[in-house]
């Protein structure tokens, strides 16, 4: 990849990251397994196996809270022709670069704390960061198996169940802004619940994930990119989402947005979505409790 490409490239995600995280969606799925059971007598079983994407922890939202190094820019002859920069251009690029270097440390600085605020004051510029989210989520009842893959991916096992005496959402973590729900529970009068999962969408509108144009959406093309060895093939890592998620049930199902509707097992009807980076509608449904 050549530097501008490379400035490009890099500056195209910045932009993607900074989206989100003004947004305060900055935790998605990777590759995972979800399934929600719901008992018409109010109990339920909520299960999550896989891969958690923590935006603030990786490279690239990094990029903006680190100075980086000093890489010259492209030079252009008098037709606006890229040409090789000479040595005195390079040495006045660079001592602008330097001149600059205490504005850029205060607003990287700023950017950590901005940062820290909305991960539950942990600062993603310390070495120790990725260590105290594994603590802090394994903190909280249900997150059994907690374990960094690296740039800011986590491989996790969660489990909780109960009865439905309120609503219920996953994850919750503690400090975390409420905008990074996957999977919401919603209780309604005369034992009616409606399940939506918000955060199983790229290009949903309603997803606030993907209300920004460099969202969610575009975060997962540049993974696909780095995967084929495209323009983003030597940037941080972007984790592609691609799942599965269930709702089994024995309660009537009253309305749902699956492709093929219920399928009846033992006595439940299960509904099912394949999620991935072009899914465009959150699964949804709606559902009778009760006798």
């Amino acid at each position: 990849m050549t530097a501008p490409t490379r400035i490009r490239a890099a500056a195209t995600a910045t932009l993607a990251a900074l989206s989100l995280l003004l947004t305060g969606c900055f935790v998605s799925p990777g590759k995972f397994t979800s399934e929600l059971v719901l008992d018409r007598d109010g109990s339920f079983q909520f299960t999550y196996e896989g891969e958690i994407f923590f935006l603030g922890l990786s490279k690239l939202a990094q990029m903006g809270m680190t100075d980086g190094e000093f890489e010259a820019s492209t030079c252009y002859d008098d037709e606006y022709s890229e040409r090789e920069c000479t040595a005195e251009e390079i040495a006045e690029q660079r001592a602008e670069w330097e001149a600059g270097a205490a504005e850029r440390a205060e607003s990287a600085k700023k950017e950590a704390q901005k940062m820290a605020k909305l991960m539950g004051g942990i600062d993603p510029t310390d070495p120790a960061a990725v260590e105290e989210m594994r603590k802090l989520l394994l903190r909280h009842k249900g997150w059994e198996r907690v374990e960094h893959k690296g740039d800011g991916l986590f491989d996790v096992s969660y489990s909780s169940s109960g009865h439905l005496s309120h609503d219920f959402m996953f994850p919750v973590i503690e400090d975390f802004p409420a905008a990074n729900v996957f999977v919401q529970v919603i209780l309604r009068d005369d034992d009616v619940v409606r399940v939506n999962a918000p955060g199983f969408a790229a290009q949903d509108d309603s997803n606030p994930m993907a209300a920004m144009g460099g969202g969610m959406a575009g975060l997962a093309a540049m993974g696909a990119m780095k995967e084929n060895g495209g323009e983003a093939g030597d940037m941080a890592d972007i984790p592609m989402m691609d799942g599965t998620f269930a709702i089994v049930t024995n309660g009537r199902i009253l309305a749902n947005n699956t492709d093929e509707g219920p399928a009846e097992t033992s006595g439940r009807s299960r509904l099912e979505w394949k999620i991935d980076q072009r899914t465009k509608s959150a699964p949804t449904a709606l559902i009778k409790l009760g006798s």
